[in-house]
């Protein structure tokens, strides 16, 4: 367990100073609590202890968490409950370890008078800049409950984006893993005996047989490599990718392939239009909002696309003019739009129709991938195992021919 320094009072108002290995900062706090103390301040007491921390809280906190988050402070404070205590209630009822201990520990700031943005501003791979830009316009302009709201909406849509396209492509994964397996008990299992079987049989076995009969034996011979190589192949791809180069050929190669440009296109649209939405609409700036919404997108050229607008914009030219030069990456009519609510001063409402267009969008061109890739997979696995049958039963027949 990590090992805190902290700082805590008594009754009589002493301040007492000391070191203690707790659980997470509630913990701490209870065992205080149960020797006549209050805790004021507590710290990890070195970097190794914070690292052993992180790693022992594993897994992220996923949307769905959040989102139950979100949903029930915007409830909490509606009702008058005070932002500590409804800190200490959510972080009580939450379940993800890691989620809990960051709850605690903002509580434990905004006891101390930080304001609640820059307490979750500690926890950055919790609450992303576009989260907490919300919460900083919600305590600026006192309508926290609308904005948690809004924020509640946008974090629903963007999950119900992303478990819809995971959703679509769950059936092409298991034909793969279905075409992995057969592979592997082919190589494993039936070449060996197939091997066996020909040798005794003394028959003539075809180039395509030979080439399968020792594919087998090399698999056997070398399994270890046959592991080892595709894990190094696969470790070494993501690395790649997560290089500015890697990820300049990644984005650029699927803004290429045609099956899946327009979907690239549509879902980075989607959740760029929906974040600049919720943020003009509760108030932020369009410059501040430019600059917030470049974070959500993941495509290289829609975040260059974005920030090089956001400069032209600082310029004084609208944000239809400053995408303008962009229509290749964006969809057709987005631009258009965009235009449309800038001249009707509708830019949020329009946006928030258009992000829910692109998203409906995205999930159907999802699964109509999905459906294009599926007879595919199958007719290629029908193929694979349409030869070896052949490679089999041709020599087969030959020898029993020649017997007779």
């Amino acid at each position: 367990m990590p090992n805190y320094t902290y700082t805590a009072k008594s009754l009589d108002n002493k301040t007492t100073n000391g070191t203690m290995v707790a659980e997470d900062l509630h913990d701490l706090s209870k065992i205080l609590k149960n020797e006549g103390l209050f805790l004021v301040d507590a710290d990890l007491k070195d970097k190794k202890s914070k690292k052993w921390l992180e790693f022992s809280l594993f897994g992220k906190v996923s949307s769905a968490d959040k989102i139950v988050f979100v949903k029930n402070l915007s409830i909490m404070i509606a009702t008058g409950l005070s932002l500590v205590k409804s800190f200490d209630v959510l972080a009580n009822q939450s379940k993800n370890k890691k989620l809990k201990s960051a709850l605690f520990a903002i509580k434990e700031k905004i006891n101390k008078g930080e304001s609640m943005s820059s307490a979750l501003a500690n926890y950055p791979n919790i609450f992303s800049d576009f989260f907490l830009n919300m919460i900083k316009v919600g305590e600026e302009s006192g309508t926290s409950e609308e904005v948690l709201k809004t924020l509640s909406l946008q974090l629903e849509k963007e999950h119900r984006l992303k478990s819809q396209v995971q959703s679509a492509m769950i059936y092409p994964i298991i034909i793969l893993c279905l075409m992995l397996i057969v592979v592997i008990v082919i190589m494993v299992v039936v070449l060996p005996k197939l091997k066996e079987f020909f040798v005794g049989l003394g028959a003539d076995i075809p180039l395509y047989t030979k080439i399968l009969i020792n594919s087998g034996d090399f698999a056997m011979s070398n399994w270890p490599l046959l592991i080892i190589v595709p894990v190094i192949f696969v470790f070494s791809i993501v690395t790649a990718v997560k290089t500015k180069q890697g990820k300049w050929l990644k984005d650029t190669a699927l803004l290429k392939i045609p099956l899946f440009s327009s979907l690239v296109k549509k879902n980075n649209c989607a959740i760029l239009i929906r974040s600049l939405s919720s943020l003009l609409g509760s108030g932020v700036s369009l410059t501040t909002s430019l600059a917030v919404a470049s974070g959500t997108v993941g495509n290289y050229y829609f975040k260059s696309a974005v920030i090089d607008a956001l400069e032209r914009v600082k310029k004084g030219e609208s944000l239809s003019n400053a995408l303008d030069s962009y229509r290749d990456i964006f969809p057709y009519g987005a631009i258009e739009m965009i235009e449309v609510g800038e001249e009707t001063g509708k830019t949020s409402d329009v946006l928030k129709n258009l992000a829910e267009f692109y998203e409906e969008e995205v999930i159907s061109a999802t699964a109509k991938l999905s459906a294009a890739i599926e007879p595919i997979l199958l007719i290629a696995l029908g193929v694979g195992v349409g030869l070896f049958a052949f490679a089999i039963i041709e020599p087969m027949y030959s020898s029993l021919s020649a017997i007779q």
